[in-house]
């Protein structure tokens, strides 16, 4: 019916109809190519129209394409011309401002917990730090603000979006499948940049600012970064995500989930090693002993140890696997002598001797570009931090550095405590630690790389340590979802009994 329609108008209008359809595409090619132009923006109208249709017909529908935005921003053929926040950002206070508005299905009670009063504590004190004016350059809102985004507001919207639409256990599931899917798709792309090659984007970031850091050993080694900005970002965050799929898989009952996620894990394994991100080994242990102090398992923590600490001494003490240049790399995590290492050190203590006069930082939002040769505070502004707690320090100081690690270390002891003592349900535990274990990976990241607030790493993260405060409110549901998944495996099960039993009559 609708193609006779649409066959007739076009009989009706001629050739207009070709024209108009030839433009959207020319429009679409060239968001793809250059970005945003009033040009493309007139022509996809129609898109946007629908996309707003859309989001307030299926309140989800946004949430999930904030996961896909939030996952492929940074990647190399991502559409350039708007700022990299922007689209996270305006996403995230429509949802809100959605959820607000339907305000019958609204879960505020949810949001009534420890992690949300330690980010406003947090956030309080990075809005306080406007009033920085340690380097006499005057107050600047606009360098703050753009500053304190990053640093404190979006970590508040990752809280607040995920706590307010992951509220079942359909869309929980749901949600880890299609964070899987995201992941995966960033395994395969750095399988495909190893051995297919760069695209052209990628091949400028490679041979532009990118050389120092992803052409090492002479020439010899690359590091690959998959769809993230840089292969730090990559291998920290993939590693994550292993830690988090590894005990969702360990801990699952329902077989098909249990399978899936085990493969995840180990394909995100596999996919941090072209990195060439030593830190991501450290983030992959951590996250695994994490798992053992959670667990509440002697079943489980003893195996997983065991595995886990033969690992751990085949990198730390033998020569396995030296033949791999990748491998080779994660090795020398182990190495005390490190020179790359002992520059970060020669930096922070250089930064120390500023900061000791400085107990509030240069500033938020201060940086190299905004402050002059003759200032006092030239040389700490110019130091690669090399470090998200580093990065933190530099432009908080002491004071802001120590409430972050307080509130972080809280709203991460909330979550275990969750965890630990609230949870009843074995699977449902499981989940909630692999979040809180991938959120002690990511952190340990963010204590040797700038990767904590990066995309995708910053949502994925907090808000996945903001659904284990939610996990206890959806036990009950859960609970009847893994009861009639159960019945099915075991009704599946079954038949195949019988079947096998009449195939030998």
């Amino acid at each position: 019916m609708a193609s006779t329609a649409f066959k007739t108008y076009t009989q009706e209008h001629g050739g207009r109809v070709y024209l108009l359809f030839l433009l959207f595409l020319l429009a679409l090619y060239q968001f793809y190519s250059v970005g945003f132009s009033a040009f493309a923006i007139v022509c996809m109208a129609p898109i946007l129209i629908l996309g707003v249709l859309a989001t307030f017909q299926y309140r989800m529908f946004l949430f999930w394409v904030l996961m896909g935005i939030n996952y492929l921003i940074q990647w190399k053929n991502f559409p350039s011309g708007i700022p990299t926040s922007l689209p996270n950002e305006l996403l995230e206070i429509i949802l809100l401002a959605m959820a607000i508005i339907d305000v019958k299905e609204l879960k505020m009670e949810r949001t009534a917990n420890i992690m949300l009063y330690v980010l406003l504590i947090w956030c309080g004190f990075c809005t306080l730090e406007v009033l920085n004016d340690t380097c006499n350059l005057g107050i600047n809102i606009g360098a703050w603000y753009g500053g304190a985004r990053m640093m404190a507001f979006q970590l508040l919207y990752a809280f607040m979006v995920y706590i307010l639409y992951i509220t079942n256990p359909k869309i929980l599931v749901n949600y880890l499948f299609v964070w899987s899917l995201l992941a995966l798709f960033a395994v395969f792309w750095v399988w495909k940049q190893k051995n297919m090659g760069f695209t052209p984007a990628e091949n400028a970031f490679l041979q532009g600012r990118g050389r120092t850091t992803h052409i090492i050993a002479g020439g010899t080694l690359i590091r690959y970064f998959s769809i993230y900005s840089d292969a730090a970002n990559f291998g920290i965050g993939i590693a994550s995500t292993a830690v988090a799929f590894l005990v969702f898989g360990i801990t699952q009952k329902i077989k098909k989930l249990r399978y899936y996620f085990l493969a995840v894990g180990v394909a995100c394994i596999w996919g941090m090693m072209p990195s060439g991100t030593r830190t991501a080994t450290f983030c992959v242990i951590a996250g695994i002993m994490s798992y053992i102090f959670l667990s509440k398992s002697v079943r489980i923590a003893v195996p997983v140890s065991i595995v886990f600490g033969l690992l751990v001494s085949m990198l730390a003490f033998t020569d396995i696997g030296n033949g791999n240049q990748q491998i080779r790399r994660m090795r020398s995590a182990f190495d005390k002598n490190d020179a790359s290492a002992n520059q970060r050190t020669i930096n922070q203590e250089t930064m120390k001797k500023y900061l000791n006069e400085a107990p509030f930082g240069i500033g938020i939002g201060i940086g190299y570009d905004n402050v002059p040769a003759n200032n006092k505070y030239r040389k700490l502004a110019t130091l690669p931090p090399d470090s998200e707690y580093v990065f933190i320090w530099q432009h908080t100081g002491q004071v802001g550095l120590t409430i972050f690690l307080i509130t972080t270390a809280i709203m991460l002891l909330g979550a275990c405590w969750i965890v630990l003592f609230t949870l009843k349900s074995p699977s449902l535990r499981g989940i909630g630690a692999g979040f809180c274990c991938a959120f002690v990976s990511i952190q340990l990241g963010g204590y040797a790389n700038q990767v904590l607030m990066q995309f995708p790493n910053c949502l994925i993260f907090y808000g996945g340590l903001s659904i284990v405060y939610a996990l206890p409110y959806m036990e009950k549901e859960w609970m009847a979802y893994e009861e009639n998944e159960l019945a099915k495996q075991e009704e599946r099960k079954r038949l195949r009994l019988e079947k096998k039993k009449a195939s030998r009559v």
